[in-house]
């Protein structure tokens, strides 16, 4: 390694300084994580180790998996709109009972107390509890995300205001401000109450943005984009928000599980998911008193709602170990 010598104006030579120190003190004001990399990941861009480190997470891939295949079955068992599905029953008619006509096989998960098969109203309500977490955590953070950033960017008055609006969101009870929203957009399907609660989730994430954003804006590489002249927006979205996707997406994944627990309780309460319609939540509200009798129709929503929040949490999980650029490991 070739050195650098540094001289003083009266001739004086200071201690010798390594080249590559030079090399790391302008990565380090240009924002770049120095941290040494093994030999085997030195090969790697850095998009390529971040899928590296997430693939060899295995409690994220085991997930993913598990995930996939809850989406899958809803999704193709009974179709979706016009699309059908390979299950030969659905969720509204009613069929002859086990013992009155039909086999026990023909209907896995059982019938519910008037003969509807319960594995057909259970996958339909997977589908419907899946389209409100995913679509809540899809606008919650895209709203959360831009009031974070633009507050922690701007200051000053932008800040008050955004922040005293995230703070009148956050001081009304989450659950009695999406009944009453949920109660307002019954009559608009799963896509209007998906809409009304991605409007008031998204307070959480909006602060952790704006505290990762203060922190960022004082970085060396945006003073340096300042001095060139750059504007605040591409300074914000192009330098800024991608420093700070680790926290974003962890926050996203904990949104979408907070997103289905929160339907789950909406419905169970009576302000979510309206029959004839049905999801997750309002099947554990529906047969709630079979519990004792009939204990698989409390059963299998109930395990599906775990399953997909923990799901969903350990993804979180691994793409936050993914992004963490001081990981300097794939293996998990």
């Amino acid at each position: 390694m070739s050195e650098i010598r540094n001289t003083s104006p009266r001739g004086e030579d200071f201690e010798p300084v390594p080249a590559q120190a030079g090399v790391d003190a302008i990565g380090m004001a240009a924002g770049v994580d120095q941290t040494p990399l093994p030999e085997e990941d030195r090969s790697y861009s850095q998009g390529q180790l971040v899928l590296r480190r997430f693939l060899r997470h295995r409690g994220a891939m085991t997930s993913l998996v598990v995930l996939a295949v809850i989406v899958v079955v809803a999704f193709t068992s009974i179709g979706i709109g016009p699309i059908p599905g390979w299950w030969n029953k659905n969720y509204i008619l009613t069929y002859p009972k086990i013992g009155d006509g039909s086999p026990t096989w023909a209907h896995p998960f059982g019938q519910d107390t008037i003969g509807k098969d319960y594995f057909a109203l259970v996958m339909r309500g997977t589908q419907r509890s899946l389209i409100i977490a995913f679509g809540v955590g899809v606008i919650s953070t895209v709203i959360g995300t831009v009031i974070g950033a633009l507050a922690g960017f701007y200051r000053g008055w932008v800040e008050s205001v955004l922040m005293r609006l995230t703070d009148l969101f956050i001081v009304i009870p989450l659950l009695v401000l999406a009944a009453v929203l949920g109660k307002i957009a019954s009559g608009w399907g799963v896509w209007g109450l998906t809409l009304m609660l991605g409007l008031v989730t998204w307070t959480g994430l909006a602060r952790l943005v704006r505290g990762e954003v203060l922190s960022l804006r004082e970085r060396d590489f945006v003073t340096a984009a300042r001095a060139v002249g750059t504007s605040a927006n591409r300074i914000i979205f192009k330098h800024v928000l991608p420093n700070a996707v680790g926290v974003i997406i962890v926050a996203a994944t904990l949104a979408i599980a907070s997103a289905i627990l929160l339907e789950t309780s909406l419905s169970f309460l009576g302000f979510g998911v309206q029959a004839p319609d049905t999801s997750l939540g309002t099947l554990i509200s529906t047969y709630q008193n079979a519990f004792t009798t009939r204990p698989w129709l409390f059963w299998w929503p109930g395990v599906l709602i775990l399953a997909i929040a923990l799901c969903v949490n350990f993804l979180g999980d691994g793409l936050r170990d993914a992004f963490d650029p001081r990981q300097n490991r794939t293996k998990a």
